[in-house]
This record gives structure tokens, sequence and C-alpha cells, in this order.
């Protein structure tokens, strides 16, 4: 990992939102990524989870991807992301986000060099917990061996967290108004198969195919540990990491009255809007 010995303590909110729909979730993520850019607001470390579970599209994801007649009967919520990569179901799930200026240390340089930062505090969150959890660069060969498919979790990339080879964060990243905007994954439980049955496949057989690929690419806490880790645990040992790791002093706090607005502006306007979440 990047050295970060050398870093001066910083000040960063740390934020732990009660559970909302997806369209509220990337709202949230892109009003304090507006309010970071405009220095109205501090570094960022949010926690937060799903209610009701969502179907997440990557920025450049087809719509198409989404079968919605199975996803209304799931009872499922549907929303485009902000940042790239391939769909997620935000279930049973730790969601974190990072957001602060390009220019703050722990972000600075190129999305690559960022994210190797921020995976140092991801790893240490998931040994914490006890997790054998690694993060390693990936060769050009084997990312295109599995550029292939709509879900996140089937497809590794640089730095990807994993455990016996398989994904465990799956992270994306965004950079605008002069901040970067980090969020990911961490499932806690469930059935990580069941994202296929909300998704286009050309017959049953190649949904049951899928199903069956990404649990050999992708697993979640229960399944390494053998048993449950609660969110609120989970969520504690990724704020110990990231002050630890980062060295930084993590401020409990709230949305601003000015975030809560434009977040809901843009649920209006942009992420529960069709003519976003349909466009491509």
């Amino acid at each position: 990992m990047t050295d970060m010995s050398n870093l001066t303590e910083s000040m960063w909110r740390v934020l732990i939102t009660p559970s909302a729909r997806g369209a509220w979730n990337m709202a949230v993520d892109e009003a304090i990524l507006e309010a970071v850019g405009r220095s109205e607001s501090i570094p960022t470390l949010r926690l937060y989870s799903w209610q009701p579970p969502c179907l997440s599209l990557g920025y450049a994801q087809p719509y198409a991807d989404v079968d919605a007649s199975r996803l209304a009967a799931c009872g499922w919520d549907l929303v485009r992301r902000p940042t790239g990569g391939r769909a997620i179901l935000h279930t049973d799930e730790l969601t974190y986000s990072v957001i602060g200026l390009q220019n703050e240390p722990r972000l600075k340089g190129d999305l690559l060099e960022s994210y190797h930062r921020l995976s140092g505090a991801l790893l240490a969150a998931l040994h914490l917990l006890g997790l054998p959890a690694l993060a390693q660069s990936l060769s050009p060969q084997i990312q295109d061996g599995h550029s292939k498919g709509p879900v996140c979790f089937e497809v590794p990339s640089n730095y990807e967290i994993t455990v016996d080879g398989k994904k465990l964060i799956g992270s994306a990243q965004a950079r605008r108004h002069a901040s970067v905007l980090q969020h990911g994954s961490l499932p806690l439980w469930g059935d990580l198969r069941r994202i296929t049955q909300a998704l286009c496949y050309d017959n049953e057989q190649e949904r049951e195919e899928a199903a069956a690929r990404l649990l050999t690419r992708a697993t979640t806490v229960e399944t390494v540990l053998g048993y449950r880790i609660e969110w609120d645990t989970a969520a504690q040992a990724m704020a110990a990491a990231f002050e630890k790791e980062l060295t930084l002093k993590l401020q409990p706090a709230n949305l601003t009255p000015t975030e809560v607005q434009r977040a809901e502006e843009l649920v209006r306007e942009k992420y529960g809007n069709k003519e976003w979440t349909e466009r491509i």
C-alpha cells in the first residue's frame, strides 16, 4: 500500500445516514460532492444502507440490461449512479462514500492512485472484522478476460478488495466540481445471485449460468466468516479503519440544510427521474 505515514492529521466528517431509497442515496452523495467542491463542507466519509433493495446501474450502463417486469415483481427500486461500472443490487450491505477535494492528500493523483490509498482503509476495516482480504493489481489480460456481463461483482478491476480471489467490495469513482466521489458496496450477507433475477438474459439457461458464475467470482462477509456481522459493527470498523489508516479525526455530523435541499432537488430532477435512469 501507498505510504501514508507522513500525513498530517486532518478533520473529516463522518455521516451515518438512515436507510433510504436509491434515488435519495445517490442524490445525497452528489449534494455532498457539490458542497465540498464549493468548500462549504469538509471531506466526508458517509456510511449508509438502502430500503427497499435497489438495483443501481453504472453511469454509462444501458438501461436495456434491466428486465423491468422482473424488477417490479421483486419489489426493488432502480437508480442510475453518477459513477461508472456495472449493476449492483443494494441489499444486506454496508455502503460507503468518500468525498473530498481533488487536492486532498488522500485523494490526489489519478483515479488509480487515489483508489489505491483508499483501499488501504477498506482493507484495514475488513481485517478488523476478521476477514483475510487483499487488494491486488490486475494484469490487462485478466481484466479483459472478465469484461462481459451486466453485473459489477462478476468483473474484477485494479485494487479491488477480494478474499480467496473473490470480490468482496465493489467500488467506483467520479470526479466533478473539483472534488472526488468514491463509493462502494460491502455485501454483509444474503444470496448474491438475486441480482440476476432483475437483469435481461437471452434465455433462462443463460440466467442460471450467470447466477452460478457469480458465486465463483464474488462473496459476502457471512460466507467468508461463517457467521453474520451486523451493519453497526461493520460501520464502526469502517470508521475506525479510516481514522487510523488515513490519519484522520472523524467528526460525527449531519447533512447541512443546504445539502438536504440540494439532495431533494436532485431526487426530483435527476435520480428519481426516468430521463436520467433510462437515458441510455
